[in-house]
């Protein structure tokens, strides 16, 4: 990937360099499409790989939500185990959401549905989001897009969010809480954390901080 240029761009510019990647799982083996300019084109991402071996079965039924899908590791998995769900696959990235509707295609996961973030419908709720979240766009960012989507879980929704010990998990944590997103560690491996955080209990605002 060229110098200055991230996965979190929407077009990105350096050279196509298609691959593949072997997602195996203790039940499933996907194998999927994937270019540079993308997140993690080389292999699977290992807080993927965390998040997709600790965390419980998704919602049978209803919107999942993938959020940051890439070329659609963790998108494919949900639907894989949960066929009858609706898994929103959404990015910023165009050449992630290209390959991921196409990985859709080729694994015959057809609910999949890849979405740009600024093109999902306004009146889906979630009953789960799935995430490896793109720590590296700095807090404001993150604080902001994790605020958008979490929002949008069902008052028994669930999110599962994996980020990395050195990369502030812990402070992750505290802030969700005070924010009033009730969160707990879900799991914790090498260098990962999967936090477990559940629906406002309120009307969705934030709590009032005196």
């Amino acid at each position: 990937m060229s110098k200055g240029a991230h996965y979190f761009d929407e077009r990105p510019e350096s050279a196509g360099r298609p691959g593949t990647v072997d997602v195996v799982l203790p039940d499933l083996h996907l194998r999927l499409a994937t270019d540079s300019g993308v997140f993690s084109p080389g292999r699977l991402d290992p807080g993927t790989r965390v998040l997709l071996e600790t965390v419980p079965p998704p919602p049978q039924a209803g919107d999942l939500l993938d959020l940051g899908c890439g070329y659609g590791p963790i998108a494919l998995t949900m639907a894989s185990r949960a066929p009858e769900a609706t898994v929103w696959a959404v990015d910023v990235n165009r050449r992630s959401l290209e390959l991921c509707a196409r990985n859709a295609k080729t694994t015959g996961l057809d609910k999949v549905r890849p979405v740009h973030v600024d093109e999902m419908p306004p009146d889906v709720r979630f009953s789960a989001i799935w995430s490896n979240p793109a720590i590296r766009i700095g807090k404001p960012a993150l604080h902001a897009m994790l605020t958008r989507w979490l929002d949008r879980l069902t008052p028994d929704g669930a999110a599962y969010l994996v980020v990395q010990k050195h990369l502030g998990s812990d402070s992750l944590q505290r802030w969700l809480s005070e924010e009033g997103w009730p969160t707990t560690r879900a799991a914790s491996r090498s260098a990962y954390r999967v936090l477990h955080v559940t629906a406002r209990p309120t009307t969705g605002h934030p709590p009032h901080h005196p």
